[in-house]
């Protein structure tokens, strides 16, 4: 008796889907400063109340300090690699030919049957969304990125993808021969310009618009509605650029992005894992401020200042570059009980392929 219960337990565990939220430069720092400045309190956010919570390193193999490249291919493949490559292992030999493809979350999700979906509010064919789906040496080729679209190593290829760079990727694509468009539409993937274009009823979608203000909300949950349609689950990424240029609105979005993972982390059932974390951490230190009150935000990256430019008052320093510290992974559903400690950014991938009741290497 003893020995069913246990094995009907770990049954229970299992996920069927996976939700991955990418808070692409969305570090602790980052955090903190959104707590204070949307709530004037810290810890105020839903991700720092999730009922696991670990750290992530997030190191490449060519530098302490991983670009977007790197630091999603770790978490979606469980292997590390040099900055500036997609879903590919470390260049090889004197000529540096391309690194061994890595097999990704999504391909694997692909392989089981499972439908598959990508949203960002950045170009669609940019590091974080194409770590998913693509495999290149160098995460400058749009073209060659966004063709592996339809051309897929594993099942038909991811099923939903949503986000910006409509009219880069086209040009990419045109500039390497390749009709997006003609190929799409003979992959069985309707294209769309808006997220309030595609149908409810759809099943195999590319909406490539131009609008950084579109509605990741609305799309995050129409992927859902059309995900959940497959009986075997899904695995969706949703990615959100919190990068700081524009300090206040980086700030907003994070509050933002805190309320559609609390939003959607309450919607999903009890056999799916939420999971958020960053691929890296930014340069923004929090250096002064009263409790109670608000930020003092200055409108830009303010480590390096022009001779010509006023000096801001401001309780935060900025700068305009990545950062190696430790980033946080929150998570709640099967298989986030082993979001604990300190963990390596390639850990993650291991904790979703395990959530799912997959092996590395095995259908």
């Amino acid at each position: 008796m003893m020995l069913l219960g246990a094995t009907t337990l770990l049954a229970q565990q299992r996920a069927k889907n996976v939700i991955l939220f990418l808070g692409d430069a969305g570090g602790i720092p980052t955090l903190n400063a959104a707590s204070i400045h949307g709530y004037k309190e810290p810890r105020a956010l839903y991700l720092q109340h999730m009922p696991h919570i670990a750290l992530s390193e997030t190191s490449s193999t060519s530098s302490w300090v991983t670009d977007s490249a790197a630091g999603m291919t770790a978490i979606v493949t469980g292997q590390k690699t040099d900055n500036g490559v997609i879903s590919q292992a470390p260049p090889a030999g004197p000529a540096k030919e391309d690194g061994a493809n890595l097999k990704t979350i999504l391909e694997y999700a692909e392989e089981h049957g499972l439908s598959t979906g990508v949203i960002s509010n950045m170009n669609m064919a940019d590091a974080t969304p194409a770590a998913c789906y693509a495999h290149v040496s160098s995460r400058k080729n749009i073209g060659d990125i966004f063709a592996q679209i339809w051309k897929p190593r594993f099942g038909d290829g991811v099923d939903l993808v949503i986000g910006n760079g409509r009219k880069k990727i086209l040009e990419s694509t045109k500039e390497i021969g390749v009709d997006m468009e003609k190929e799409l539409l003979a992959s069985g993937r309707a294209f769309y310009d808006s997220v309030a274009a595609v149908p409810d009823d759809a099943r195999r979608v590319v909406a490539l618009f131009d609008d950084d203000d579109f509605d990741v909300d609305a799309a995050t949950a129409k992927a859902i509605r059309i995900l959940s349609k497959n009986r075997k689950g899904f695995f969706l990424m949703v990615e959100w650029d919190l990068h700081p240029s524009k300090p206040a609105r980086a700030l907003d979005t994070v509050v933002k992005f805190d309320h559609l993972i609390q939003r959607t982390a309450k919607q999903m059932d009890k056999n799916s894992l939420v999971l958020f974390t960053a691929d890296h951490s930014f340069d923004f230190r929090l250096k002064s401020g009263k409790k109670g009150a608000d930020i003092a935000l200055p409108s830009a990256p303010n480590v390096v200042k022009k001779a010509d430019q006023p000096e801001e008052k401001s309780d935060v320093v900025i700068g305009t570059a990545h950062t190696g510290e430790e980033v946080l992974v929150a998570a709640q559903g099967p298989g986030s009980e082993r979001v604990t400690g300190v963990l390596s950014n390639t850990d993650l991938f291991g904790i979703m392929l395990s959530a799912y009741g997959w092996s590395a290497g095995k259908r």
